[in-house]
Formats: structure tokens, sequence, C-alpha cells
């Protein structure tokens, strides 16, 4: 029951693309502009996806964040995939930089998370078809779940 908790809560968790897609984190997007206008939230997640051979995602203190120095982060979220998650487990301002140069270039932005439990969205008369199928897909994953659940106890 545990485990079937746990992977409910990964599936309703909210991911942010930084950026706005899964290869944002570039040189042609506004982070500043891209982040103002969102509100994001304890145990939210943050998606970097990017071109592997170039940048990197540095998560780094104000000063460095504002001064473009790459060494001595806090913490190096770069795995060499170019697609990294990182979790949002703290109410504070994290910031993240790109080394070799491109911080420079504008590839860094400032996350504020606020502690408190994103709002519920409000209702609306008519559903898209996507919201529908990440819907179905949602309630899928945990019917399978159960499923596995059940057959293993047995």
């Amino acid at each position: 029951m545990i485990m079937m908790a746990m992977m409910w809560s990964m599936a309703k968790s909210v991911r942010h693309d930084v950026g706005g897609d899964d290869h944002g984190w570039n040189t042609n997007i506004n982070m500043t502009k891209w982040s103002s206008d969102k509100q994001f939230h304890l145990n939210e997640w943050l998606f970097f996806g990017y071109d592997r051979h170039f940048f990197s995602v540095l998560e780094v203190n104000k000063t460095s964040y504002e001064n473009c120095i790459d060494s001595g982060f806090i913490k190096n979220i770069t795995t060499g995939v170019g697609r990294e998650v990182f979790q949002l487990s703290e109410a504070k301002t994290h910031y993240f930089i790109s080394g070799g140069g491109f911080c420079q270039r504008g590839v860094k932005v400032a996350i504020d998370v606020n502690e408190h439990v994103a709002p519920a969205p409000q209702p609306t008369p008519h559903k898209s078809s996507a919201t529908s199928n990440i819907q179905i897909y949602h309630s899928l994953v945990v019917l399978i779940l159960i499923f596995m659940c059940t057959n293993f106890l047995v």
C-alpha cells in the first residue's frame, strides 16, 4: 500500500520543462521571462532538456548565479545524458546555470519555490482531449500498480 501511495504521488506530481519544452535549456530562450509567469511549489520537478555536448546544469548560490561563476557549485545536476530532473524539495530560491560560458549567454534561471502546496486548478466546463488522455493514463497506471501489488502479495 505504501508503494502504491508513493507511485500515485509521483504520477500526480507536476513537471516543469525548463525553457518551455524538452530542449528548452539553451541560448534561444529568455529564462527570466519563462520563469516569471510560473509558480513553483514544494515537491514539483524541473526537467532540463539540452544538447549534452554543449550544456550542463549546475545549482549555484545567488552570487555565482549573478556573476556566472561555474566553479564551487552547490550541486552538479548534469549526468551527461542531456535530460536531467531536479526535485524542488526545499522552499527557497534555487539558482541554476550552464557552465562553459553559456551562462553569460543567458542559460541560467532562478526558481523561487513556494512552500505551500499548489492550489487545485479551477474546474472548466469542457475538458480537452489531452487532459482526458492524461487522466485516463494516470488511472491506468494506478490500476496496473494495484494489479501488480496484489499478484505480488499472493
